[in-house]
């Protein structure tokens, strides 16, 4: 698999990153070491590139699957914090050097910055940020984002070295300010910022799962955007890694499709806002108010459609299993 430069940060990223989110507690949830074995397939068969978060509660799943892992000079691994707060910030770099039994972690993001205003109101996180760099814990410093205006906006600065922005071909899951926005705009605002030296990977690309029955089209419509050096998937099983790899290696047959028999939609209750477009936007009533006010599935009812998911504004639905 290839590996390509992140922007200024001079990090080597394979052109595929495993997006560990999936095999943890929001997700599948696979006891610890099965996660681990999954995690560690990928990485022996060569993807490098790791990303994950302090709210995902993944660190143990990476830790396991690193024991006797024979390249780790190799690993790029990013992790994030939704926090505001500069001590927390410095907390969850420390958290995440000591969960994941490492000196450096090579990427630390702020994590979703969501609106305009936003990346201003966590300052003191992002001031956080920066003396870790410069005190040599990270590598390269920046923001996910889901939001158009805010990848628009990281685009402008010079002390952003990494950008993880939301796109895939249907546009689901893309905000401008609190509008949906495009792949359309996006797509120019990773190629500026790239163009800036700012090194970009891509999330979502499969929409969280919606768009897994555009498999092909979709991943490869997001590897050949102008500026993405890499596009983050989440992986369930082995399998799914080879997949990945036939695509990459052009050995893929063109009507290959994923079994979707045993895939579910769950609402990811960490994001859900509790809006209830998703509610009035269901055509089987399957989705309802839980005793949190938030969105949740009965699967009884649910058909797997995804008509849900284009409506949601902070791509809470997905689809797993």
């Amino acid at each position: 698999m290839r590996s390509l430069t992140l922007g200024r940060s001079g990090l080597l990223v394979t052109e595929i990153g495993f997006g560990v989110l999936t095999i943890g507690p929001a997700q599948l949830n696979l006891p610890l070491a099965e996660g681990a074995a999954v995690l560690r397939y990928a990485l022996d068969r060569g993807i490098h590139f790791l990303d994950t978060a302090q709210y995902y509660r993944t660190y143990p799943y990476i830790c396991q699957a690193l024991k006797g892992f024979s390249a780790p000079e190799k690993l790029v691994i990013v992790s994030k914090s939704l926090t505001h707060d500069g001590a927390a910030m410095t907390a969850a770099i420390e958290e995440a050097r000591r969960e994941l039994d490492r000196d450096v972690i090579e990427v630390f993001l702020l994590h979703e910055v969501r609106h305009d205003g936003d990346f201003e109101y966590r300052q003191a996180a992002w001031e956080a940020l920066q003396e870790a760099k410069i005190k040599g814990l990270v590598k390269a410093v920046g923001v996910s984002t889901h939001h158009v205006d805010v990848a628009e906006q990281m685009a402008e600065r010079s002390d952003v070295d990494v950008l993880f922005p939301l796109i895939n071909h249907r546009s689901i899951g893309i905000r401008r300010a609190s509008e949906p926005g495009t792949k359309e705009d996006m797509a120019a605002a990773i190629e500026k910022a790239a163009a800036g030296g700012i090194g970009v990977f891509a999330m979502k690309v499969l929409g969280g799962g919606v768009i897994l029955n555009e498999y092909q089209e979709a991943i490869s419509y997001a590897r050949a955007l102008p500026g993405v050096c890499s596009i983050m998937l989440g992986f369930g099983n082995t399998a799914e890694v080879d997949r990945i790899f036939e695509l990459v290696e052009g050995s893929l047959t063109p009507d290959y499709q994923p079994d979707l028999s045993g895939k579910h939609l769950q609402v990811d209750q960490g994001d859900c806002e509790g809006c209830g477009l998703c509610v009035q936007r269901c055509p089987n009533h399957a989705l309802f108010y839980n005793e949190n006010g938030l969105a949740e599935v009965n699967p009884d009812l649910c058909m797997t459609c995804g008509y849900c998911a284009p409506v949601c504004p902070v791509r809470a639905i997905v689809i797993i299993g």
